[in-house]
């Protein structure tokens, strides 16, 4: 097909041979065995000039149109495997997008300016389904229960923080116990969230439950409440003016995992952000 294409835009054997970078031979081989293949003539030979005959003429746009496809096919799989193009769709929950996963987006971005990173922010429980059903390459959550049709790789573990107002009675503390935390209006979050810390702090008494991490540190620096929240986001504790002590009696901690689907293979793209996710966080 190549040999066919360069001997319609030259009309010489002795240019398109230049043109492939073959020999002469070489090339008057390769039109021999497409003429072989077809059962037909593809060029007229004569002693002054090369001509395609009417089937060649016909193949040629065809030939040409199918190898510039093929081409820019391998050149974006190139591309790609280079990471040099690619999107990689991520879900997280709505507090890690707003502290720990811009920052990697960005030195990602850094790394590999031609790809694309698509954050999405989601409800904590939304995390693994979006993965199951395909609309993100990676999920990034908190322990879930999920289907076999997703793999969970260990991102971290932390321990939970006690928050509240600057100047809380609760600040003079180094650390603060649990029982003392639910000693004052405790803001909690909706959902497996508190259900399993219902079932690991039996005297736990939420005082008010919302759907999202920034609601409930909102409402601890209007002098609601007080609640609990993991490391990672300290960034956005720190923006609303409040404090944070370790918790402990007993010291509690949450697993994140880096979410897949077990059927698809990660994009080049996927695979090094995956990677490169572990290395920031670590």
């Amino acid at each position: 097909m190549r040999a066919l294409v360069a001997l319609a835009r030259t009309g010489s054997f002795t240019l398109a041979a230049e043109l492939l970078h073959v020999t002469q031979s070489a090339l008057s081989g390769q039109i021999k065995e497409l003429e072989q293949l077809l059962g037909v003539k593809v060029v007229e030979r004569n002693t002054r000039r090369v001509q395609l005959s009417e089937v060649g003429r016909e193949l040629y746009p065809l030939f040409d149109k199918m190898l510039q496809d093929l081409d820019g096919a391998m050149a974006d799989i190139a591309g790609r495997k280079a990471l040099k193009t690619g999107i990689v769709r991520v879900a997280a929950p709505q507090m890690m997008c707003c502290t720990l996963l811009p920052e990697v987006i960005a030195a990602y971005r850094a790394a590999h300016p031609g790809v694309q990173v698509q954050l999405i922010d989601v409800p904590v429980d939304n995390v693994s389904p979006r993965v199951s059903t395909g609309e993100v390459d990676v999920g990034i959550g908190p322990e879930r229960d999920h289907g076999s049709e997703v793999d969970a790789q260990l991102l971290f573990e932390m321990p939970f923080m006690a928050v509240f107002p600057a100047g809380h009675a609760l600040a003079a503390q180094e650390s603060v116990t649990w029982a003392g935390l639910n000693a004052h209006p405790l803001i909690a979050l909706q959902g497996q969230f508190t259900e399993r810390l219902l079932r690991e702090m039996h005297s736990l008494a939420p005082y008010n439950e919302v759907t999202f991490m920034t609601t409930a540190l909102a409402m601890v620096a209007a002098g609601l409440g007080v609640t609990a929240c993991l490391p990672y986001a300290a960034p956005m504790v720190r923006r609303y003016g409040l404090e944070m002590r370790p918790l402990s009696e007993p010291e509690l901690t949450r697993k994140f995992f880096i979410y897949t689907k077990s059927s698809r293979t990660p994009s080049p793209a996927a695979e090094r952000f995956i990677s490169f996710l572990g290395e920031h966080v670590l």
